[in-house]
């Protein structure tokens, strides 16, 4: 080996040795080539790493057997061209002069309607994951239309809102604003007062965390879980030192708003166009599944596994198919009434965003809770005494004109039909 590897060869030699490497080369299997040759390499990587044979392969497309959704997908996607398909048909050598990629695919060829089969089969696999993720997408968007209009927090910081920014456009076309669309929320962060750090959202959270704290501290007395609050304790007379154990209660219940709008933040991130993509998508799939057990299968014996596997989930899908398209109705129908509910007529896009405008302003929100929280209280009038929401109109001088006027774009010009309320601890 030695010196056949690395010693002196003669011409003669040389050639004689090219004959054997050529003889060598010879000796290899040559086999005969009919699919794309990507597409015949991709396709043996594949069922050599998933490790199915083509007889398991085989006896699923005749007897239904489950299959990895995968190895499906990825069959589906390297289905042969017409032209390959008759070639392999048309092929009637040994099996063993063909690759791996074409003999298993000459086998799937001969079997019929095999990749209408595969479709069919990856229905069946997948029908159940994808009805039970849209569920719980739906059943979130429920909860979460729920949790919009029945807060009470959330409706009381809206009306806290539209009372201030009545209040600072007070003496104008747009002082008595009925409602305003919620994306002013996100701006009122945008709003400083005289002193350049004041925000009109730290204004509205402070003016209602002393009554929200009051309005807890009540309940909890009447349930006596706070047994050791005293009834003196909820005048509006406290002391101070109650005054700010008010606020301190009220502050907590303000910065829970969050986790009471728990699944509004979860519904923020879904895809209005992707789930009513995927309910059509199933649909679709679901009539290709039964018009081929009518047509193509009607032909095949009804004892075939195939073919009584294909009937059995067809007659069992039909309603599961039918529910979920009446929940995708009923749901997106409970979305666009909820916009409407705060923002009038809505239009086509605004259900899901109006879920994105209330996560994004609970985000805000938190921050300034904290910023409440981690501050030393200061009083925001100029007089060095707190002014409330309800403060008569010639006492306030916590907001500048310029204030005014970037709220004012922000604030409908709807006129209040009726006047609202101005207890604040309703």
């Amino acid at each position: 080996m030695i010196e056949t590897l690395f010693g002196y060869a003669p011409a003669v030699k040389n050639k004689n040795e090219g004959k054997k490497g050529s003889s060598f080369q010879d000796s290899l299997p040559q086999y005969v080539k009919i699919i794309d040759q990507k597409k015949s390499q991709n396709l043996s990587i594949l069922l050599k790493a998933l490790n199915v044979t083509t007889e398991e392969v085989s006896d699923a497309l005749q007897e239904g057997n489950e299959l990895p959704s995968e190895l499906i997908q990825t069959l589906l996607k390297m289905a042969p061209t017409s032209e390959e398909e008759l070639k392999l048909r048309l092929y009637s050598g040994e099996l063993s002069r063909l690759g791996p990629a074409d003999r298993f695919l000459k086998v799937l060829v001969e079997i019929p309607f095999a990749f209408r089969r595969l479709e069919t089969l990856l229905l069946m696999c997948t029908l159940e994951e994808e009805t039970s993720t849209l569920k719980e997408s739906f059943k979130v968007l429920e909860v979460a239309c729920t949790e919009l209009q029945k807060s009470r927090l959330f409706l009381k910081l809206l009306e806290a809102v539209l009372k201030t920014g009545n209040r600072m456009n007070d003496g104008t076309f747009r002082g008595g604003a009925q409602a305003f669309k919620l994306d002013t929320l996100l701006k009122l962060s945008d709003v400083k007062g005289i002193d350049g750090k004041t925000t009109l959202l730290l204004f509205v959270v402070q003016e209602i965390i002393r009554s929200e704290g009051i309005r807890a501290a009540r309940a909890a007395r009447e349930s006596q879980s706070f047994s050791s609050i005293k009834s003196e304790d909820l005048n509006e007379d406290s002391s101070q030192e109650s005054d700010e154990h008010f606020r301190s209660i009220g502050l907590q219940v303000v910065s829970g708003l969050g986790n009471q709008l728990e699944n509004v933040k979860k519904a923020a991130v879904l895809d209005a166009d992707g789930l009513t993509g995927m309910v059509s998508k199933l649909g679709r799939a679901f009539i290709k599944a039964r018009d081929f057990l009518n047509s193509e299968m009607k032909d095949v014996d009804e004892e075939n596994g195939f073919h009584q596997t294909l009937k059995s989930f067809v007659q069992n899908a039909e309603a599961d198919a039918m529910s979920l398209l009446e929940e995708e109705n009923r749901i997106m129908a409970l979305v666009k009434s909820t916009a409407d509910y705060f923002h009038g007529t809505a239009g086509k896009d605004e259900g899901l965003r109006l879920f994105v405008i209330v996560r994004d302003f609970l985000i805000i929100l938190d921050k300034v809770c904290k910023e409440v929280k981690n501050a030393p209280r200061k009083p925001i009038g100029t007089s060095g005494k707190e002014e409330s929401a309800d403060t008569p109109t010639h006492t306030r001088k916590t907001i500048p004109a310029d204030a005014r006027q970037q709220l004012s774009s922000a604030i409908s010009d709807k006129r209040m039909d009726s006047s609202s309320s101005d207890d604040d601890d309703d």
